[in-house]
């Protein structure tokens, strides 16, 4: 349908044409982009197919204007008037014959015999009356116009523009005009100075100007030096500011100046919002992770600190409702992403019961997948977003480096959790950088991992009951008197938006999104982060022997450790594995800590081994003096030669008189002090070969006497 003061546009030319009236078959119809402007005839189906092959465009009237009579002057309402009756008087009555081109021409000039007004005069108000909208106010002179605003003034001798201020001798300084000389040195200026990484200031760069185009050079004790012109011949800063401003390009200004980054973070421009994006709940999700402002502590052991930890959060955009949650110490990385993901997806009572908090599923009722994932390019740049992608359909958007403002939901929210934390939590930040004598807020670390998530997820629950500012609220809400609460934008979205909520089955979001490891099978159990697990299929299928030393892909949560999953070949379906009984004293405890305590565990090992390897050395060089010394005593006993066949016999014989004589030596006495001087010796019993036992004979007594004459005298050597 077309009507009457419709504005279109050519797509193929770009010319602007004003629909002044309809008489079917026929449109007539004037440029509005022209000086002087006649009505020309089309056919309206012509038009019309124009219309439907998107060749002719309908677009706003550029002469549609609210305008103030308060903000007119007596001279613009007065020749509005006089213009406006002319039409009244003597056109609009003569409109059918104006309209068509035979007979136009004469019909103006019975105008203007009747007005008095000239020709041209006659043919300008029915221009403008035609191009403007055909209104009083189309009327309106062009005193906007006036004055050459935005036109470059013609240049003669004379110094244009407004004169200089009196010097001193109460003279004008007159000054240059802007030349196109002058036009190319501030242009160049500009380039070389002002769209630099040096950050030089306007006045900086008008000073070069003058350095570089108007001073003279001399030299002064070796030095170059510069003598800037007198007033008259140099242009002044207002004319160099003026064609700066003319010149000037803020976007690229900033981008050579800063960088494109720093423009695209800080200086754009802010034209719409987050929600402009969505159409309901779950259409996009945003998220992004920080390093909280607070130390925590060991849960093994309060008195050693273990760092900051990592939040993760996913926020819808429409409602702004918490939708996924995660705080440990695991990135900001994939794995540490994938757990918000995890917990997106999650039943919320169950989450929270596992930190002592009790909600109903009224309080936090988001369990379900997006359309659309806003995130960082780092985290979600991985082999796991395609299984997203192709598995569970979800888009990801990824933002370019440094424009976390492209999050700024989610980066609003964090700030707000980092300023909770600092008024509340011992061991926080207070401020970036401290100064001597300042206490060392690490020494005030108090809350552990699982501690601060309780405090995190308090935190979280307020938010999604918390009133918005400045949300964009739609009439409806309004008509219907909703609060702003991320809860109420939920349900409310929920009921009267296309959202896009999807509900999954968790354990196929984790198989799909879920960080993977490898585990070795060995005859302790399925091996994985040092923990031992085992499942009744392996020890059905005998895997710890068969499988021995074998690799196997696994899938596992880092928060809970008492169980890992082997996934299916065909990827609907998982082997789960159970902790082992020689590391349960770990399934209470986060996976992080696990490796922490692992880590210190190695260091200390670390630091044994280091004495274990010098007790070795030292124990290996004292064996090696002992059998030195023996070898060199059996060298010394070559000077007596002893046949093989000598060395060998009575091995037995030799072993009796070896054991006596350390019978006698290892004896013991209970009182040496009492010995009695007139004990006796007694022999000790020889057994015979046939077996009975006799009396020493006196040859064995002289042999014993040798013997330890003998060993005696090797003592003394040693010694």
């Amino acid at each position: 349908m077309i009507y009457i003061n419709q504005v279109f546009q050519y797509v193929t030319d770009s010319k602007r044409i004003r629909v002044i009236d309809i008489e079917e078959p026929y449109v007539y119809i004037v440029n509005i982009d022209t000086s002087s402007a006649m009505p020309r005839k089309e056919l309206y189906s012509s038009l019309t197919t124009d219309i439907k092959q998107s060749e002719l465009l309908a677009i706003s009237d550029p002469y549609a204007k609210v305008i103030s009579e308060d903000d007119l002057t007596e001279v613009q309402i007065r020749k509005r008037e006089e213009d406006w009756g002319n039409i009244q008087k003597y056109c609009i009555p003569n409109m059918p014959d104006l309209l068509q081109k035979q007979g136009r021409e004469s019909k103006i000039r019975e105008i203007v015999q009747e007005s008095n007004l000239g020709k041209t005069k006659v043919k300008k108000l029915l221009t403008r009356y035609w191009q403007r909208g055909m209104t009083k106010n189309a009327m309106l002179p062009d005193y906007s116009n006036s004055g050459g605003k935005g036109k470059t003034k013609a240049l003669t001798k004379e110094k244009v523009g407004r004169p200089r201020k009196i010097n001193i001798n109460n003279e004008y300084q007159t000054g240059i005009n802007i030349t196109d000389e002058v036009k190319d040195q501030i242009e160049h200026v500009i380039n070389k100075y002002y769209r630099k990484k040096n950050n030089y200031t306007l006045k900086d760069v008008y000073n070069f100007m003058l350095r570089d185009f108007y001073s003279d050079r001399y030299k002064e004790n070796g030095e170059l030096k510069y003598r800037i012109w007198d007033a008259t011949r140099i242009p002044s800063y207002h004319q160099f500011y003026y064609w700066f401003k003319k010149l000037e390009d803020p976007k690229s200004d900033i981008q050579f100046r800063k960088s494109t980054k720093e423009y695209e973070l800080k200086h754009r421009p802010i034209l719409s919002n987050s929600k402009s994006e969505t159409n309901g709940p779950g259409t996009r999700f945003q998220i992004d992770a920080t390093i909280a402002d607070i130390y925590l502590v060991s849960s093994l052991d309060v008195n050693k600190v273990i760092g900051r930890p990592v939040i993760y959060a996913v926020l819808d955009v429409y409602s702004r409702m918490i939708t996924g949650l995660y705080v440990g110490l695991e990135g900001p990385s994939w794995i540490g992403a994938m757990m918000a993901l995890d917990n997106m997806v999650a039943d919320k009572v169950e989450f929270c019961k596992q930190y002592g908090i009790d909600i109903t599923p009224e309080q936090w009722p988001t369990h379900h997948l997006p359309e659309i994932i806003i995130a960082d390019r780092g985290e979600f740049e991985g082999y796991s977003v395609d299984n997203l992608i192709n598995n569970l359909n979800i888009k990801i958007e990824n933002t370019t480096a440094y424009r976390g403002d492209l999050k700024g939901i989610v980066e609003r929210k964090f700030r707000t959790f980092n300023g909770k934390v600092k008024q509340k939590a011992p061991g926080a930040i207070q401020k970036e950088y401290r100064e001597r004598g300042d206490q060392d807020y690490r020494l005030n670390a108090t809350l552990n991992l699982k501690e601060f998530t309780s405090l995190i997820i308090t935190m979280a629950l307020h938010h999604n009951q918390k009133v918005i500012d400045k949300y964009p609220i739609e009439k409806e809400m309004v008509a219907e008197g909703l609060v702003p609460t991320p809860i109420n934008l939920w349900n409310w979205g929920i009921q009267n938006r296309t959202g896009r909520l999807r509900t999954i089955d968790r354990n196929i979001l984790r198989l799909n999104v879920l960080p993977r490891g490898k585990a070795t099978i060995s005859r302790a159990g399925i091996r994985f982060k040092n923990l031992l697990y085992g499942s009744q299929r392996a020890i059905e299928e005998h895997w710890y022997l068969k499988l021995k030393n074998r690799s196997v892909e696994v899938v596992y949560d880092p928060r809970n450790v008492e169980k890992i999953y082997i996934p299916h070949d065909d990827g609907t379906d998982f082997e789960t594995c159970i902790l082992l009984e020689p590391s349960q004293q770990y399934k209470e405890d986060f996976l992080e800590e696990i490796i922490f305590q692992q880590q210190l565990r190695n260091e200390i090992e670390g630091i044994e081994r280091t004495n274990q390897i010098q007790l070795t050395i030292n124990t290996d060089a004292a064996m090696e003096e002992i059998i030195k010394k023996a070898v060199k005593n059996k060298k010394q006993s070559y000077n007596q030669p002893t046949s093989k066949k000598a060395k060998i016999a009575s091995i037995r014989d030799n072993k009796d008189v070896e054991k006596l004589l350390n019978r006698e030596s290892e004896k013991f006495d209970l009182s040496p002090d009492k010995v009695s001087e007139s004990a006796e010796v007694i022999d000790f019993v020889i057994k015979e070969k046939n077996g009975e036992d006799t009396l020493p004979k006196k040859s064995t007594s002289r042999l014993m006497q040798k013997l330890k004459k003998k060993r005696d005298e090797e003592l003394g050597k040693n010694k």
